[in-house]
């Protein structure tokens, strides 16, 4: 409650510099949910690099708002009869920010990077039989078995997303960062600009041409209405509250609920709901090292945990925010089960304290890596210090910035030699609808995402999400996969939960999404 008192003090009450106060329509200046540390959205799957990268990168699909796969680069496809030939066409016009054509060759090697890092890319890549440009606007895919997931792999908003990069920068190692940033997205990205920890800046690409449909999320006509859209990094929640009610910046992307009542009360501030699909917060353990490596540990901290604990930390007691979730899926989806899931009803410390002595991991030293400058984390990071303890586990408490943290969780190495145990993020809901798109799910040991989790009995479950035909099937194939994580306890699901946007009323134009879109966006 002290913390709330003095945050909310704070938002009211401090005074910022009147130097820019938001009055040019043609500038936007906005907040984002953490500092943009790096700029290559197939090395990482942080959030804020994919939605920085949406604004200057493009994708040969995109996917809207009801999921669909849509053109976007592609005038379309055609696809032979019996699915293993994919014949694609770029639309006319294309440019990269460089004044160079976007070319078909400039697609397969962004495809072929991708396809490394994206664990959907990776279901393609073992299926496929060829990829190659046919001329400068054409190229074709040949399968060796059919994948009718192909165009959502290409348009999905779950990252990595395929977005295309000139043939230079996307023969890059896929595990060593870009080193420029030339897109063909309606924004061009300013490097010369670029302050980590304190801006990022995009200016209008006029040599961009929009698709003549409505915009919708990642699909459409993504026509903007600014010159420069500027990020301003802002990682104490009171400063950021203080900007957007000064006008200092004109949207927020994520403030904290402590502060929302605050907002509320301004009448030049508008708040909602960010995202429809809310997100899934994620206790991520390394599967190489004790303790974790044993899924007896593993499933301790499942056994023991509460997720209202969590969800209150991360929201607080609005219970139309969050809600308790025995599953790795997003709530009120199709293929939503909780089979399986009795383990995260059982709230037992004790039975959990004792399995973990029977385990021989009493005492032991986990080291987990907290990115106290994010809320969402910071907040699940101090609920699972406290679990960890009352199971019997040493918790070395890591307190960092977020940008280390994604550097730090990419890391193999024994905790001696700089590894870690543990760290705290969230899922998108429309990452978690179905296994395809949510890289957090798949167990294929060293090239897993971070945790390195290896599991036949999970990964053959996903494999049949990627083979069923019909919505039957994929239901099926989702229920019985549900369970298998439970049993595996890949990582510890700390509840499903969303969260609010906030901006002054002279910007209109803002959507409910995954993530912020700035096309349709204007300024009074």
């Amino acid at each position: 409650m002290r913390r709330r008192t003095f945050l909310a003090a704070t938002a009211a009450g401090l005074a910022l510099p009147a130097v820019s106060r938001g009055q040019d329509k043609k500038v936007l200046r906005f907040v984002p949910q953490a500092n943009l540390a790096n700029l290559d959205p197939i090395w990482t799957t942080l959030y804020v690099v994919r939605n920085a990268s949406a604004l200057f990168f493009d994708t040969l699909y995109g996917v809207d708002s009801q999921l669909r796969p849509q053109p976007q680069m592609c005038e379309g496809s055609e696809v032979s009869s019996d699915g293993l030939t994919w014949n694609f066409k770029l639309r006319t016009g294309l440019k990269w920010h460089d004044g160079e054509p976007v070319r078909a060759s400039d697609c397969v090697a962004s495809l072929q990077r991708w396809m490394v890092r994206d664990n959907m890319g990776q279901m393609l890549r073992a299926r496929l039989d060829e990829i190659a440009a046919v001329d400068d606007r054409s190229f074709r895919l040949r399968l060796k078995q059919p994948f009718s997931k192909l165009l959502y792999a290409l348009g999905k908003v779950g990252t990595p997303c395929a977005f295309m990069m000139p043939e230079r920068m996307a023969k890059t190692d896929p595990y060593k960062q870009i080193g420029e940033y030339v897109g063909s997205g309606p924004f061009r990205f300013k490097r010369d600009e670029w302050v980590p920890g304190s801006q990022a800046v995009f200016e209008r690409f006029d040599g961009y041409s929009p698709r003549a449909e409505p915009a919708d999320w990642l699909a459409g006509g993504k026509r903007v209405a600014f010159d420069r859209v500027e990020w301003r990094v802002i990682p104490d929640a009171a400063t950021a509250a203080a900007a957007l009610q000064s006008g200092e910046v004109d949207w927020w992307e994520t403030p904290i609920p402590d502060l929302v009542p605050i907002l509320r009360r301004n009448s030049g501030i508008a708040l909602d709901i960010a995202d429809p699909l809310g997100n899934i917060g994620d206790c991520r353990f390394n599967h190489l090292y004790p303790p974790f490596n044993d899924v007896r540990v593993r499933r301790a901290a499942l056994m023991a945990a509460n997720q209202a604990d969590y969800m209150q930390a991360v929201v607080g007691n609005d219970q139309n925010l969050w809600q308790e979730s025995a599953s790795f899926f997003t709530p009120g989806t199709a293929l939503y089960s909780e089979y399986g899931g009795d383990v995260l009803k059982q709230k037992n410390v004790e039975a959990a304290k004792k399995l973990v002595a029977e385990a021989g991991h009493q005492g032991a030293k986990v080291v987990m890596i907290v990115g106290t400058d994010v809320p969402i984390v910071k907040a699940q990071s101090d609920v699972t210090a406290d679990l960890l303890t009352k199971i019997g586990l040493n918790v070395d408490y890591v307190a960092t910035d977020w940008g280390t943290v994604g550097a730090r969780r990419a890391s193999k190495e024994p905790v001696a030699k700089g590894g870690w145990n543990v760290f705290h993020t969230w899922h998108a809901g429309v990452d978690c609808v179905n296994p395809g798109a949510q890289p957090a799910y798949y167990t294929t040991g060293e090239r897993a995402w971070f945790g390195w989790p290896k599991s036949d009995e999970v990964q053959g479950r996903i494999d049949a999400w990627f083979a069923a035909t019909d919505q039957a099937g994929e239901k099926s194939a989702v229920r019985e996969l549900n369970k298998a994580e439970m049993d595996f306890a890949t990582f510890l699901p700390t509840g499903f939960f969303k969260g609010y946007q906030a901006w002054r009323k002279g910007v209109s134009g803002i959507v409910r999404a995954p993530f912020p879109v700035v096309w349709g966006v204007t300024k009074a």
